[in-house]
């Protein structure tokens, strides 16, 4: 799903991945030979020096430069355009999104839209200027195969007008096909002559200086031991859950495979938070934020349930070997297909609302200085068990109350009440080690087997729907209805597998280490 691509009336920027190493050299460094036997460089083919200007974006406070993305505004060489850097795999590895000339001062829709959840409106402004002389080399491999391009630098930095440093810098770029492991035979020359590998992820975040080299809004937390406060394992918790939800934004944004799920079970494991460990939180202040997180959980939720349903029943329906499906299957894409488009817009609008960006605003407040109660004083080991013992009597008491024979919602309600106490344990491993990792095993697999239980209920129900609707044929009808029954037989299933496994989940051995913690 391509968020970027219904929210705007203009074409998706170009994406090119880069693979790239950079290197301070001295002033007075001198390129070495490439190339020889033994080296994996074959030949080294200079290219006329070109003269590039780059106007660099960023927020007042380099929230784009905090967590390596570069914005600039490039004229001069081959590629002149704006060009977007997004971090990929490691600092060697960047996508790059390219958009032609615009005006300046003026970042393109695409590109500011796609770093929203970053800047979280706060305006974008030119922060430097870079004028570079560039001399390009050409390398090839041994068997004359495009290898890299190195390009050695030097760079004049102006900023509010005023020129403030010069720089000399080398890039090794990956030509097109080649891997990080392909620059090392060029990396070792340059190093042996005298280069060192730079410290900095963009020439922008040298130009700029220590400021944008500060941590992003919502740093990663220290470890929390069980003797330190429990406010402290609250914060961490909250940092480690709003960290994934801003990251998360940016893959919703680009179309990235499974991010709406990602970012919806981060809003969702700091609602649950919010609800089991609510005694430790001011309750206006987390009543808040849970109903926001709440709001776009479900603007997701939309989406991500409308796509899994989709998928879920057309891939039943290609099980139907012996029976002709074309018929429902048009029934469900048509139907499904509508509604998951309507989804793709609503979650365009929501992420782009000023209730959203106030509720990103919020989330890094809530990961810098979340509102405690005085009961977050007391130690971990002393504050958080009993929550955990509470959410796990929750669940104890849904799971006493199904049937086998019964109704859905309560196997619905059961579900709720496992996410809640498995969320609990996943939070209070980072605190309490193995005891609590092997619980939260424990319940991600009642969790697991009530989620099949909802998808089959759901489906279920759907099917039953199309196959009711005006203008569904025989055929389709049938298939429909064979598709009913699959998934009534699938919930039953579930509920003898549920009854199996449950006594020895709810086996006291799992949570003796929170007995003795009383």
């Amino acid at each position: 799903m391509n968020v970027l691509g219904y929210c705007l009336d203009v074409s998706e920027p170009e994406v090119h991945r880069e693979i790239e190493r950079k290197l301070e050299v001295p002033g007075r460094f001198r390129l070495p030979p490439l190339g020889g036997p033994g080296t994996g460089i074959g030949e080294a083919m200079p290219l006329p020096a070109i003269r590039l200007r780059a106007e660099y974006y960023d927020t007042a406070d380099l929230r784009l430069a905090r967590h390596h993305i570069t914005l600039r505004r490039r004229t001069g060489g081959g590629d002149s355009g704006w060009h977007l850097k997004l971090p990929h795999a490691g600092e060697a590895t960047r996508d790059e999104l390219q958009l032609p000339l615009s005006a300046a001062g003026n970042p393109p829709e695409p590109l500011s839209t796609l770093v929203l959840g970053v800047t979280r409106g706060a305006p974008l402004a030119p922060v430097a200027t870079l004028s570079t002389v560039r001399r390009p080399v050409r390398l090839l491999d041994e068997e004359g195969h495009a290898l890299a391009e190195l390009t050695d630098d030097r760079v004049s930095v102006t900023v509010d007008g005023k020129a403030t440093s010069r720089f000399r810098e080398l890039e090794v770029e990956a030509a097109p096909d080649r891997t990080a492991g392909d620059l090392e035979p060029v990396m070792a020359v340059l190093i042996a002559a005298g280069a060192s590998e730079s410290g900095f992820a963009s020439k922008a975040v040298r130009a700029l200086g220590p400021r944008a080299m500060e941590p992003p809004d919502v740093a990663s937390p220290p470890p929390v031991s069980p003797d330190a406060p429990a406010a402290a394992a609250m914060q961490a918790l909250i940092q480690r859950h709003a960290a994934t939800f801003l990251q998360q934004d940016l893959r919703v944004r680009r179309g990235m495979p499974d991010s709406v799920h990602q970012m919806r079970v981060a809003a969702r494991r700091l609602r649950s938070a919010l609800k089991v460990f609510a005694p430790l939180f001011d309750e206006p202040w987390a009543d808040q934020l849970a109903t926001e997180l709440a709001w776009i959980g479900g603007e997701l939720g939309f989406a991500r349930d409308r796509e899994v349903l989709e998928r879920h029943l057309l891939s039943d329906l290609a099980l139907m070997t012996e029976t002709d499906t074309r018929d429902a299957v048009a029934v469900v894409e048509r139907e499904l297909g509508a509604d998951q488009h309507e989804a793709v817009v609503r979650v365009s609008a929501a992420m782009k609302s000023d209730r959203y960006l106030a509720l990103l605003d919020a989330l890094v407040a809530a990961a810098r200085t979340p509102q405690l109660t005085a009961a977050a004083t007391a130690p971990a080991a002393e504050a958080l068990p009993p929550l955990m013992r509470a959410a796990w009597k929750r669940l104890a008491r849904s799971v006493a109350n199904l049937r086998r024979k019964g109704p859905d919602e309560p196997w619905h309600r059961a579900r709720i009440r496992a996410k809640h106490a498995r969320y609990a344990a996943e939070a209070l491993t980072p605190v309490f080690g193995k005891p609590a990792k092997r619980l939260a095993a424990q319940l991600e697999v009642v969790t697991e087997l009530l989620g099949r239980h909802q998808d089959a209920s759901v489906a279920a129900e759907i099917a039953a729907e199309l196959a009711a609707g005006n203008g569904v044929g025989g055929k389709a009808g049938y298939c429909l209805g064979l598709l009913y029954d699959q998934q009534r037989d699938e919930v039953r299933r579930v509920r003898r597998k549920m009854a199996k496994v449950w006594p020895d989940i709810a086996h006291p051995r799992w949570r003796r280490w929170l007995r003795a913690r009383k």
